[in-house]
């Protein structure tokens, strides 16, 4: 049973519908969920169920057409972009399948920029840190078009944690590597994930991924149909 006290996330008969030409279609309907801060919850399901449109909403980059979303006390479906844009840069962190770096920047200007748009004082301390705990110490100079993909995806979790989010969204964060390199990756992410204490939610299709961790919800048609502990699988993992 989850405690009012630890949920970091709490969603409420969430559902986000469309306008089409003559119809309106239901993207995601009835969904309730609760998270408690420092856990890891994964979001499962095939192409088009839903996952990433909830993922969105979650994160405050979606408004939902009914329903309610609290992240850390604060009522995103009632705040505009503006107030939405702040609860992100204090509480949340984000990983995408893209890696989304800015090719004009170093792997340092990269890591260091969410920092400095937070006035971080020590932003380029903090950032070199980062950078040499995901390996990549000799890459701090080099940019995007200089690394690999692995390498990229390294940056962009030194990001990501930079600001010390309270909690990760995470979408696809292996899906455009190759298997050698989605395990390295994924190791970097929950061990980090840890040492910080930070809640992570992803989505993905990588179903040991998804057993690493506490949870994961099946979404299907826009619904959560299912609700599974992965604590066998990652225990089973860890033991390995």
């Amino acid at each position: 049973m989850k405690l009012e006290s630890d949920i970091i996330l709490k969603v409420t008969d969430l559902a986000k519908s469309v306008s089409l030409e003559n119809d309106i279609l239901d993207l995601l309907s009835d969904i309730n969920l609760a998270v408690s801060a420092g856990e890891t919850l994964a979001i499962v399901g095939a192409s088009g169920s839903g996952k990433t449109t909830l993922l969105s909403l979650l994160a405050g980059l979606d408004v939902p057409s009914s329903g309610s979303i609290e992240l850390k006390g604060h009522s995103l479906q009632k705040l505009d972009e503006e107030a939405r844009s702040a609860v992100r840069a204090q509480h949340v962190g984000f990983i995408f399948q893209q890696f989304l770096l800015v090719n004009s920047l170093t792997a340092l200007e990269n890591v260091m920029l969410p920092a400095e748009l937070a006035n971080m004082a020590n932003a380029e301390e903090r950032a070199i840190e980062l950078l040499k705990q995901v390996g990549l110490p000799d890459r701090i100079n080099h940019f995007p078009s200089q690394m690999s993909g692995g390498e990229q995806q390294r940056v962009a979790i030194a990001r990501a944690f930079i600001t010390s989010p309270d909690i990760l969204f995470a979408d696809e964060p292996t899906g455009n590597l190759d298997s050698k390199t989605g395990r390295h990756i994924t190791e970097l992410l929950f061990d980090l994930n840890k040492e910080n204490g930070t809640t992570l939610i992803l989505v993905t299709h990588d179903e040991k991924l998804a057993d690493r961790c506490h949870r994961k919800v099946v979404v299907d048609s826009g619904r959560i149909v299912d609700e599974q502990s992965a604590e066998v699988e990652t225990l089973r993992t860890v033991n390995e």
